[in-house]
This record gives structure tokens, C-alpha cells and sequence, in this order.
């Protein structure tokens, strides 16, 4: 995910700065983890980037209303980013020690939550994606029930995600492990999730997902992201998660 200087210094402060300049130098090709302004551009892929960048998993030539040259930018510069991100997070983290500062473990600990919830979110979305946009299995009958219909689930995802328009975020269907109940639930930033829920289908509503095809008309992208559904995956992930409910009780 391409995290932006405004991003950057809200969410990690004065912090940010000074990790940037106390990391130790590893070599004239080496990125450092903390600068805001190289590190969504050249992800790290060294001998310690155990994390690797998962190909997209449809022809982005076919689908509906999205263009190819949108995924793949997305996929390619965005996901692509947070990868790397994590990688040269982890390996800062690897010289942690006792004497290591409390706000530097701080601002490490806060990029590595919030690429690896980019990561996830990431591939779920990508991988939600590429199907025919008709709800179906046992997940569209779960849908209806918990929420009165699916239409009326719809309603509740589309207001959802309209009301990020604009801004950054993402908007799930989630299956709340803790209630055992399905949900609509957003996250502003990639720090924030609903906890002990397993996500089933995942809107990135930031607008390097929509604004390459359709400038600020976010309604829009919604609804084509909808026609692409692929409601295979939203079953699968709903039965796992099922099963994950069942096997923590």
C-alpha cells in the first residue's frame, strides 16, 4: 500500500523522523524502513524478504467495468508496496534489543501492524474479485437471514463504502467470530480491524482503486466492483469461517 507523507505524519509523528535517520546503513542499495517518501516505491526483496508479492488471481483483462491498466497498477504498485514494506519492517526488527529505544519499537511495531493488515486486506480483495457478481451458496442464504434480505445487505455495503468517498478505507463483510453473527464493518486504516472476525468479502475503498477509472465518482467504481464479485470465494471464506467458529468453542 502506498502510504502518503500526510499518512505518514499522522499516524507516526515526530517517531517516524527519528527512526529514519538512527537506522543502521546496510549497504548504498538498502531503503530505509522509516523513509515515507522511498519506501512505497522500492519494495525491499533482499536475502530476508520472506514475504512475496502474489500474483493476481484473474485476467484482469476480463472483468467488468474495472480496467486492466487500474488492477494492475493497484497490484503493482500498492499491494506490492506493503509487501515490501513488511519485509524491511521485520528486518529492522530483527536488531530490536534491550537497549533499543520504547518509541522506535513504538513506530516499527505500528508499520508492521498496518502492513500486514494491508497485506491481508489486499489479497482478499484481489481475490474476491474476477466472478459474475450473483450472490450465491450458502453464504447468500446466510446473508438474507441475518440482514432480512440481500438487498437489504446491499444497501447497508454500498452506504458503507459511500461513506468513504472521497477519503481512504475499506468496507468487509465480516463474520464475527466472538457472535457468531455476520457484519458490515469498515476500517479507516489498515491498523484497524474488527477483532476475532474473519473478513469474507473486502471493498478498498482508498481511491488508487477507483480514481484511475472513475476520478471521484466512487458510487460508480461500487457498483462495478459488485458485477465482479466472485461469490465462490465469499462462500468458501464463509465456511472456513464456520468452521473456525465452531472449532474455538
Amino acid at each position: 500500500m502506498a502510504i502518503s507523507r500526510r499518512e505518514i505524519l499522522l499516524e507516526t509523528g515526530s517517531a517516524v523522523a527519528l527512526l529514519s535517520s538512527m537506522a543502521p546503513a546496510r549497504g548504498a542499495q538498502a531503503v530505509s524502513v522509516v523513509d515515507p517518501f522511498n519506501l512505497a516505491d522500492v519494495p525491499f526483496d533482499g536475502p530476508k524478504a520472506k514475504h512475496k508479492v502474489a500474483s493476481l488471481p484473474f485476467d484482469p483483462k476480463k472483468l467488468k467495468g474495472l480496467s486492466e491498466r487500474m488492477m494492475v497498477s493497484h497490484h503493482d504498485n500498492n499491494y506490492a508496496a506493503a509487501v515490501g514494506g513488511l519485509n524491511q519492517v521485520e528486518d529492522e526488527l530483527s536488531r530490536v534489543n534491550k537497549d533499543t529505544p520504547g518509541f522506535l519499537v513504538c513506530g516499527l511495531r505500528e508499520r508492521e501492524l498496518t502492513y500486514n493488515n494491508s497485506i491481508t486486506l489486499h489479497e482478499h480483495y484481489f481475490a474476491n474479485l474476477g466472478g459474475n457478481g450473483k450472490a450465491s451458496g450458502a453464504v447468500a442464504k446466510a446473508l438474507a437471514e441475518s440482514f432480512g434480505s440481500l438487498s437489504r445487505w446491499e444497501e447497508l455495503f454500498r452506504a458503507t463504502g459511500m461513506s468513504l468517498a472521497g477519503g481512504s478505507g475499506w468496507v468487509l463483510l465480516a463474520h464475527n467470530l466472538a457472535r457468531g453473527e455476520l457484519q458490515v464493518t469498515w476500517s479507516s486504516v489498515h491498523a484497524q480491524a474488527l477483532a476475532f472476525a474473519a473478513p469474507l468479502l473486502v471493498m478498498d475503498m482508498y481511491e488508487h482503486a477507483y480514481q484511475m477509472d472513475f476520478g471521484a465518482a466512487a458510487g460508480k467504481y461500487i457498483e462495478a466492483f459488485l458485477a465482479n464479485v466472485n461469490w465462490d470465494e465469499v462462500d468458501r471464506r464463509y465456511q472456513r469461517a464456520l468452521a473456525m467458529a465452531k472449532a474455538a468453542t
